[in-house]
């Protein structure tokens, strides 16, 4: 190309490279995605494993370094090595795989004793393979109101705080939505998670900044990122309404987003947490064009 040619944004660059590739990714292959190389974003972007259980894990880690992305998000202990040996690094360990970990939070002081106890194996384990964020829920709502609810998480999380400080883990607090997807929830609100994050007052427990969930508690996205980025140490990200890809059907203005979290220096990990409804690598491709600036 010649010098006077007009140059491309990096926005127009990643998409043009992920608009060469192919749709499929069947289990077993990634014939749906070629490499792209020293991919020019600012942000290190991850893929949450559970929405698209159906690839086997080594098929959604080939996947997600063909299409410029570094972490896998939300893995149990058994994988976290496993991803370490395919190139990646688990963004975010989920420190059991209890099926009522959403539900059974820091709220409840009688949750405490095998909430810290997942938590003294997890955060040792996550550091000895390089990870830097370890998942912690606040729990559904009982009696206690919120303020109660807050104290309860906040005499929780102190005692394993020095812990996380010592192996320089985090331990990530997620507020989820109790509109749509998880009703009963008491912590979804940020006003909530702050209370929290700042009475504990550590720089090992963070918020994990749902965006998706957010959107459909609070809105102003933007500027409760700006505001609060001392506390923020994790993102996800999903199209709203509906939870699926980050396409031009939902609300969310995600290359705008995307730009003001990597204008604050952000460093940690921005991952995607969509439900698919076409093949993993299209969304997905989308979904990193989306978020690369």
């Amino acid at each position: 190309m010649g010098k006077n040619a007009p140059r491309l944004t990096r926005r127009e660059l990643v998409t043009t490279s992920l608009g060469m590739m192919g749709t499929a990714a069947l289990p077993g292959t990634v014939r749906g995605a070629a490499r792209v190389p020293d991919l020019p974003g600012r942000l290190k972007q991850a893929v949450c494993r559970w929405p698209f259980a159906d690839l086997p894990l080594d098929t959604l880690c080939r996947l997600a370094t063909d299409l410029g992305m570094v972490a896998i998000d939300l893995l149990p202990p058994d994988d976290w090595p496993r991803v370490r040996d395919l190139g990646l690094v688990c963004s975010m360990g989920t420190p059991t795989t209890r099926r009522d970990f959403i539900a059974r939070g820091f709220n409840d002081p009688a949750n405490h004793p095998l909430l810290l106890g997942e938590l003294e194996t997890a955060i040792p384990l996550a550091a000895s393979h390089g990870m830097p964020n370890v998942i912690a829920m606040v729990g559904n709502r009982t009696t206690r109101s919120d303020e109660e609810a807050i104290a309860q998480c906040v005499a929780g999380l102190s005692v394993i705080a020095p812990l996380a400080e010592e192996h320089r883990v985090t331990i990530c607090l997620e507020m989820l939505n109790s509109k749509v997807d998880h009703k009963g929830f008491q912590g979804d609100r940020t006003a909530f998670g702050l209370g929290i994050v700042q009475g504990v007052g550590s720089p090992r427990v963070k918020l994990l900044y749902d965006i998706y969930h957010m959107q459909i508690m609070e809105g102003d996205v933007i500027r409760t990122i700006r505001d609060h980025r001392e506390h923020i140490a994790h993102f996800h990200t999903a199209g709203v309404p509906g939870r699926h890809e980050l396409d031009p059907s939902q609300e969310l203005n995600y290359p705008g987003i995307a730009a003001a979290i990597a204008d604050l220096g952000f460093t940690g990990y921005l991952a995607h947490e969509f439900l698919p409804t076409r093949p993993p690598a299209d969304g997905l491709r989308e979904a990193v064009a989306a978020c690369t600036v």
